[in-house]
């Protein structure tokens, strides 16, 4: 029968206390998040926090909230092993940063798509349009202008597409 990641009469060590070679008590705190068979779970929580200061924020919590803790914790360690700087932070800003783009990209096909609703729902005869011209093959308010010289609004985009995807992921 097992009892937080240990067999009763032959105790095997969890993680942390394996790790601080240290004998693994019956009631040790670190047995229930840091089972043997998941070592660098807390060595990187280790090499982060410290022993010490884990074992303090886990006798601080009630046994009910300190499962989410060490989540959080492994989660913030894991992070730090691979971005030592920002850690979760520089995740979370690399995926607003995609965010942001991703909202860009959307807002332009918004507009690209209601350009070309307009364009195809509006008719204008073709003797509003000078043939020959930049603007005959451009946005409806171009040729209501094509009389004019330069037309007031021209709703024609470009969407640089290829450089908003390269930028989209590079964090």
């Amino acid at each position: 029968m097992k009892e937080s990641g240990r067999k009763q009469g032959a105790p095997s060590p969890c993680a942390a206390c394996k790790l601080l070679r240290r004998r693994c008590a019956e009631d040790c705190v670190f047995a229930p998040y840091f089972p043997a068979d998941e070592p660098q779970k807390f060595a990187n929580v280790h090499k982060v926090f410290g022993a010490s200061n884990v074992n303090k924020m886990l006798q601080d919590l009630e046994a009910h909230q300190r499962g989410d803790a060490v989540s959080s914790m492994v989660y913030e360690a894991n992070a730090r092993v691979r971005d030592p700087v920002y850690g979760c932070v520089g995740a979370i800003s690399c995926l607003q940063q995609q965010i942001d783009a991703l909202q860009t990209q959307l807002a332009l096909a918004q507009a690209e798509v209601v350009h070309l609703r307009v364009r195809q729902t509006t008719p204008f005869p073709n003797h509003w349009v000078r043939q020959g011209s930049p603007s005959s093959s451009g946005s409806p308010s171009s040729r209501v202008m094509g009389s004019q010289a330069k037309p007031i609004f021209d709703m024609d985009m470009v969407v640089d597409q290829p450089s908003l995807g390269e930028t989209m992921w590079s964090c």
